[in-house]
């Protein structure tokens, strides 16, 4: 049991690895505003299977980069110097994120196009303009905590 528990554990320090690299951060940003826009205003008509295909897009783009942030640590372990092997696997580990982000993409787009919705939020800032400044605000936090991590995260 205490094994199981220590599962946990590295499972957790794995992460805490993943969010130090910039691109993750700036999926947890994207992916912490699609959960405010879906859940604080009532704009998206969202049915439990479209949240379910959102959340796993989401996801997925998050499970690949943490791959590739592992096939990047166990690469450059294997290959400190430059080898065309090693930068074959990292291109590929980075062409695998792109594809589920394009994937992710492709399912915002087939669950969150909904024109009604962008004149209600439309309507929305049209009404409560200072809402903008709000959302300018998060928008600037989110890219401090994207674009300029604490001292002694990977950039």
């Amino acid at each position: 049991m205490k094994a199981f528990f220590r599962s946990f554990r590295y499972a957790f320090r794995g992460l805490r690895a993943c969010v130090r690299e910039r691109n993750f951060r700036f999926e947890l940003a994207i992916f912490g505003y699609m959960i405010g826009f879906l859940t604080v205003y009532d704009w998206f008509q969202v049915s439990r299977a479209e949240w379910a295909v959102l959340l796993l897009a989401a996801a997925a783009v998050l499970a690949a980069e943490a791959f590739n942030t592992a096939v990047e640590a166990a690469v450059d372990l294997a290959s400190p110097g430059r080898h065309p092997l090693a930068a074959r696997a990292k291109d590929a580990a980075a062409g695998a994120v792109l594809l589920a982000a394009l994937g992710a993409i492709a399912a915002g787009v087939a669950v969150l196009g909904q024109p009604a919705a962008f004149r209600r939020m439309f309507h929305y800032y049209q009404q409560k303009p200072w809402m903008l400044a709000v959302l300018g605000l998060s928008g600037v936090l989110a890219g401090l905590f994207v674009f300029y991590p604490k001292k002694g995260r990977k950039q």
